[in-house]
């Protein structure tokens, strides 16, 4: 799936505005420049940037409210999902976290999201300090007891958690759960049919 596909697909069904799409090419160009010194991304998935990055992260716009609250990326990597979902939010109050801990990563995330003005807020460790917010999401952070332990015991508040797995999901939601077993919904991915959108309701 190319670039002017995933557009209109971020356009028509996910709602990206015309300035959301702009700072996302910024990004996609931004980030394959970086590429060519760092490999924040398999080289292999340059050419299918737009579906096989930003599609995946983008379609959790779908279970994210917008007009309230925050949201913490454990592990956002290059800024994904957590810098997409940033440059789709166009709300002041809704507050953004990308924890990261690569100094190499870190700096390009924070020039990124300075060169196109997001409000964001790049932080070290995950595991430094409380994280105080009302989803948190992952795509490629750790496994899915370690992303289960932070949500347990760094997450202060009740939130929703929102993981981006692939084919083997059920089993590792089973390896997670063998010491207490939380309610989930599994919702399909946009961009892979073995692929699978985790989504805990977590109560403090």
């Amino acid at each position: 799936m190319q670039e002017k596909e995933v557009i209109n697909i971020l356009q028509s069904q996910l709602n990206f505005s015309t300035k959301s799409i702009s700072n996302l090419k910024t990004f996609a160009n931004e980030l394959l420049k970086a590429n060519r010194e760092h490999n924040f991304i398999a080289k292999s998935t340059e050419a299918d940037i737009w579906h096989r990055h930003i599609l995946d992260s983008a379609q959790l716009v779908k279970y994210i409210d917008f007009k309230k609250g925050s949201l913490s990326d454990l592990g956002s990597g290059a800024g994904f999902p957590g810098l997409v979902l940033s440059i789709y939010n166009n709300n002041e109050d809704f507050h953004v976290k990308l924890y990261e801990k690569s100094p190499v990563k870190r700096s390009f995330l924070n020039n990124v999201s300075k060169k196109l003005s997001l409000k964001v807020k790049i932080c070290e460790n995950v595991y430094a300090k409380t994280i105080e917010s009302d989803y948190v999401v992952s795509r490629a952070f750790k496994k899915m007891e370690s992303i289960i332990q932070v949500s347990r015991e760094i997450v202060q508040k009740s939130h929703k958690l929102i993981v981006l797995k692939g084919q083997n999901a059920q089993e590792d939601l089973e390896k997670a759960f063998k010491k207490k077993k939380y309610a989930y919904k599994l919702e399909q991915s946009m961009t892979n049919e073995h692929s699978k959108i985790i989504i805990i309701d977590f109560k403090k």
